[in-house]
């Protein structure tokens, strides 16, 4: 019993000096297995705030070839797909109503040229005392409506010619046809002509943007037909209304397309400088994406030698850096190299 009253607090002295051995242990395992990074000195830059908009394409002008009066159609001289020139002809309708339009409108002018005749009998009558002032008003009024009946009859036979050639009104491309040579013309337009040059490439801008946007700004364009070749237009109209469900604002932007290649219907992408904000800039290296959330962090490095984890919002890339809307602060040391095995708070060795 005398030995186990002395050896008890051996045991204890014995344990005490085992558990700050290993907590001598564990604070230089620690310090071996720091983590070795690389920092990098990031600042705030003056960036360019470039807007993308997803775009379509869609002709400038479009206008329906249509007959003004039924008719049976003799030719059609184009097809889809042609180019066509201001004022070239493009359809002959039946012209089997031309004769009679063209024969009232004779009678017209004969029965004017009669009315002009005894109106200025009548008044030579009066003159000399051989006639009456109503005889004159009377022969006035016919001759009045002789000359409405002229100015009838040749609008009627105008509209007939005009309806039995039919002439393209600007320059274009037919984009429909929808009728051949002997069908009778109906309610949808004979051929459909529309310019591509420019073109019009239509867009939706979020409200908040509205007062940044103006017309006559310039616009680059890429087309995925096209890969990464810019085509250069600008903002020719900004909608005056919000949509009041998607709280966007349409904008046109007329790009030039002289050897059409840019075709209506195509997808592309619109990017517009909307001015510049000072912003920390970070290189990519830095960012860290968080697996499963698809948020964005950057390891800030602080002067106890520990980093934190800073969760950051990413706004255009750079090319090999980053604009950063928020979560770094400017001047900031931050982890370019070595993040794998880091959380916040850890104790890192910094590269020299």
């Amino acid at each position: 019993m005398k030995n186990l009253k002395y050896l008890a607090p051996a045991m204890l002295a014995a344990l005490a000096l085992a558990g700050c051995g290993k907590e001598k242990a564990a604070e230089t395992n620690e310090q071996e297995t720091a983590p070795v990074v690389k920092l990098e000195k990031v600042s705030e830059q003056d960036v360019d705030q470039l807007a993308v908009y997803t775009a379509s394409v869609e002709p400038e002008i479009i206008n329906n070839i249509s007959a003004q009066m039924s008719n049976r159609i003799k030719a059609i001289y184009v097809d889809e797909g042609v180019r066509v020139g201001k004022g070239q002809k493009l359809v002959v309708l039946d012209d089997v109503n031309t004769t009679q339009y063209q024969l009232a409108a004779d009678n017209a002018k004969a029965a004017l040229r009669n009315a002009q005749i005894n109106y200025d009998r009548a008044v030579e009558l009066l003159k000399i005392g051989g006639g009456t002032q109503q005889q004159v008003d009377q022969m006035e009024m016919t001759l009045i409506n002789a000359r409405n009946t002229v100015a009838q009859a040749e609008r009627t036979l105008r509209n007939a010619l005009e309806n039995t050639v039919l002439t393209s009104p600007i320059d274009g491309v037919v984009t429909a046809r929808n009728y051949d040579p002997g069908d009778m013309t109906g309610a949808q337009p004979i051929l459909t002509v529309a310019r591509i040059n420019p073109v019009k490439v239509v867009i939706n801008v979020n409200e908040s943007q509205l007062a940044l946007l103006k017309k006559g700004m310039p616009v680059e364009m890429t087309f995925n037909t096209f890969g990464d070749e810019v085509f250069n237009g600008t903002v020719s109209l900004v909608m005056p209304t919000v949509d009041a469900a998607s709280r966007t604002v349409g904008v046109e932007i007329s790009l030039p397309n002289p050897d059409a290649r840019v075709l209506p219907g195509m997808f592309g992408r619109a990017t517009i400088a909307l001015g510049n904000s000072r912003h920390v800039v970070v290189p990519d290296r830095a960012v860290v994406k968080q697996q499963g959330s698809g948020d964005h962090y950057v390891y800030v490095y602080k002067q106890d030698g520990t980093v934190s984890y800073n969760k950051v919002e990413l706004g255009q890339r750079l090319g090999t850096s980053y604009e950063l809307i928020s979560g770094v602060p400017n001047g900031s040391q931050v982890v370019v190299e070595g993040q794998n095995g880091l959380s916040n708070g850890k104790k890192v060795e910094v590269l020299k």
